[in-house]
């Protein structure tokens, strides 16, 4: 179990009036999610929502990304910060519970994404209500290649049919410009810009009282509940859980306990082929 506390993995900001900042703070693990930040990141964020001086919420990374995904050198069946009932698929389930009370939450929270958004950092980044992109960021689901398609199936509700199917066959990533282009981020921006366009977007939505505010956020989701987002991902947690009973997750998972090799060779080794994410030939 990991020995960093709530406050060494988040730090927490009020950089304007009416607006929480939180930055993950694991820039040594590419602010990799394991049991401490995801905790972190939940309770900063409930504490925010009972709060009156705040009126919407920030989220990003320290370093130099987003967030890199779940953090595969942590046993994260240890220490989960909820219950999700168990069996197969308690791992999916669980942390699609929890991202997706970030919708739940009264007021808004707007995730600020640069450089890798990845396997769970994406999740995490589209279980907010506002996603603003580095327009050189790369936003991916390697795990497809060799795990399981993901825990929170976002993909075809805000990409559509073809795009979310490449990105799953292949687990290639998209740039900021595209995932604005494409429907998984609201707007993309030059890296140089970014901070500062989401802080005065942020002073815009907290212009509007928090009361009506939380009813606009509530209105957007249950027309997509209505739809059946919600009870589709929820299914695609069970469709995760399958795939870990196949033949090549097993034997690429449990590589990672019977060969004491370390996650970055073994995902080097994953996307060596096709010369990407860090194995990319021309860096």
């Amino acid at each position: 179990m990991s020995s960093e506390s709530q406050a060494d993995v988040l730090l927490i900001d009020t950089p304007r009036p009416g607006i929480r900042r939180l930055t993950m703070n694991r820039p040594h693990k590419r602010n990799a999610l394991n049991n401490a930040l995801r905790a972190a990141i939940m309770t900063a964020l409930e504490e925010a929502d009972g709060d009156p001086q705040v009126h919407v919420s920030i989220l990003r990374g320290a370093g130099p990304c987003f967030s890199s995904g779940y953090d595969l050198s942590s046993d994260n069946t240890v220490g989960q910060p909820f219950h999700t009932a168990g069996g197969p698929g308690q791992w999916p389930r669980h942390v699609v519970d929890g991202w997706t009370r970030i919708w739940d939450l009264q007021k808004p929270v707007i995730a600020q994404v640069h450089g890798y958004c990845l396997a769970g950092g994406s999740e995490l980044a589209t279980c907010c209500d506002l996603v603003y992109v580095a327009e050189d960021a790369q936003i991916g689901y390697p795990p497809t290649r060799l795990m399981s398609p993901p825990d929170n199936q976002f993909h075809p509700w805000l990409m559509g049919l073809r795009r979310a199917m490449e990105m799953y066959l292949t687990g290639d990533s998209i740039s900021g410009i595209e995932a604005a282009q494409d429907g998984f981020a609201n707007r993309a921006y030059p890296a140089t810009e970014l901070e500062q366009r989401v802080l005065a977007l942020a002073d815009r939505i907290a212009m509007v009282p928090i009361e009506l505010q939380q009813i606009n956020k509530r209105s957007v989701h249950r027309a997509m509940e209505i739809m059946g987002l919600r009870t589709a991902i929820r299914a695609g947690t069970e469709l995760q859980a399958l795939a870990f009973s196949t033949e090549a997750s097993r034997a690429y998972l449990n590589r990672f306990k019977r060969d004491g090799a370390s996650v970055a060779k073994l995902l080097s080794e994953r996307d060596a082929p096709f010369k990407d994410y860090r194995e990319d030939q021309a860096e």
